[in-house]
């Protein structure tokens, strides 16, 4: 019998040093039956990167040195996640695997909406490229801070001093996502650098700014959100095939999707407002109650907001991290990681 998933897809920041050439890697260990198929989706991918004068994704990913100057660019960085993303959501087995639902991270809201099919392969990847040019190039920064202490646990401390930074730089400073046991913030860049000078020093590296991160996700993004809009209009988008979960908790059900209304989501609230993924998590598992949570690559960053967001609303019983860590020594953990080799065999077809 199939189990079922709720597919998560990762946000900025996930294809760093580490991953460089895991796209290819990863196609050329896939099983024969989907080899052809992906790298195919890779060579289309490549070729609108091609038309739009960029370096492709095949040629960032197989570079023999990993470089922040190239790599972490904005309009490199989207298309390597994505492109890592979504061939990694094609490669789930779907013979073991019942895809129920999916739901991202920030940027990784692009990437399920291209698994759900609610945009082309030559939409997604440009559209990608283009709000990564769009977003990178507004105003201010963005930052990362704890709110859990080390079990897991929500620290009221440390929730009461965000609070009171946001109150501080009240219309500079801004609630811009809503990560597990995180708190990511953004707004100008003098509340971001003078907020993280007053928070103290907290599991011995944050408050952390994000480098090349903007105000994502806050007012700040305003003037890019409707560029957005006018550059893809609603013919660019197309009914998802598979319900989504947006940075509200919101359902996209299929086939009764607005896709006007997706659109004004896609490119407006959800460039301009707090995205909060945890709650697109905990909405998601209660209204799908999936057998597995699968996280998409690249990397395997996602693992810990996730767990943090299942804790918070003691999903299944979990309490702390150490109910989460024994579910997850479990012969079939609960949440599978294409990240981590040991998972993504348990996922990818052919290697179940």
């Amino acid at each position: 019998m199939k189990k079922t998933a709720l597919v998560i897809c990762p946000g900025r920041g996930t294809y760093n040093k580490p991953e460089l050439g895991s796209i290819s890697a990863n196609i050329a260990a896939s099983s024969s039956k989907i080899k052809e198929d992906l790298q195919e989706v890779l060579t289309r991918i490549d070729q609108e990167r091609e038309q739009l004068g960029l370096a492709t994704v095949s040629e960032l990913d197989q570079a023999k040195l990993f470089k922040t100057s190239l790599h972490q660019k904005p309009e490199h960085a989207a298309a390597l996640i994505y492109a890592a993303g979504y061939l990694d959501f094609l490669s789930i087995d779907r013979e073991h695997y019942d895809v129920v639902a999916l739901a991202g991270n920030s940027m990784g809201w692009y990437t399920a909406m291209a698994c759900a099919e609610a945009w082309s392969v030559s939409t997604s990847t440009r559209l990608v490229t283009s709000m990564a040019q769009l977003t990178a190039g507004g105003a201010g920064a963005q930052f990362i801070y704890p709110i859990v202490d080390a079990n897991w646990r929500p620290d009221r401390q440390r929730i009461a001093l965000v609070e009171a930074q946001l109150a501080k730089h009240q219309g500079e400073l801004f609630r811009s996502i809503n990560y597990g046991g995180y708190a990511v913030l953004a707004g100008t860049e003098a509340a971001c650098h003078a907020a993280v000078k007053e928070l103290p020093t907290a599991d011995e590296r944050f408050p952390m700014i994000l480098p090349g991160h903007a105000a994502f996700h806050t007012s700040l993004m305003a003037d890019a959100a409707a560029t957005a809009r006018e550059t893809w209009p609603v013919a660019a988008f197309q009914t998802p095939q598979t319900p989504l979960i947006d940075g509200r908790g919101q359902q996209w059900l299929t086939p009764a999707t607005d896709l006007r209304a997706l659109q004004q989501y896609t490119l407006g609230q959800q460039v301009t407002e707090t995205y909060d993924f945890s709650k697109s998590i905990q909405v998601a598992v209660k209204e799908f109650a999936p057998d597995h949570i699968i996280l998409l690559g690249p990397g395997s960053g996602l693992g810990g907001a996730v767990a943090q967001a299942l804790i918070e609303q003691q999903w299944q019983g979990l309490t702390d991290k150490a109910d989460f860590s024994q579910r997850q020594t479990q012969a079939q953990p609960f949440v599978l990681s294409m990240g981590l080799p040991e998972q993504r065999a348990l996922v990818t077809a052919g290697q179940n």
